[in-house]
């Protein structure tokens, strides 16, 4: 029973954080108030060869890596904004 509640638990959590990710800005720098996932790939690959920044903007960070590196981005952008 422990595993069925724990992958139903990461899967919606794994949900809430794309439709999270999918209207997620950059907060500073260069690229501030630009979608995540629209940020360069090499700045995205720069962010987790230096470490990402704690709390929710690094882990945000993270699964937008995850994402780019695997050539993902369209899910993201293919989200109807009425979702967001």
């Amino acid at each position: 029973m422990t595993t069925d509640f724990s992958s139903a638990f990461d899967t919606a959590l794994a949900h809430k954080d794309i439709l999270k990710l999918a209207s997620y800005r950059m907060p500073f720098g260069k690229y501030a108030g630009q979608l995540l996932i629209d940020l360069p790939e090499p700045y995205v690959v720069w962010f987790h060869s230096k470490g990402f920044p704690e709390g929710e903007l690094g882990r945000m960070l993270g699964i937008t890596y995850e994402i780019k590196a695997n050539g993902l981005e369209s899910l993201l952008r293919d989200i109807p904004k009425s979702r967001l």
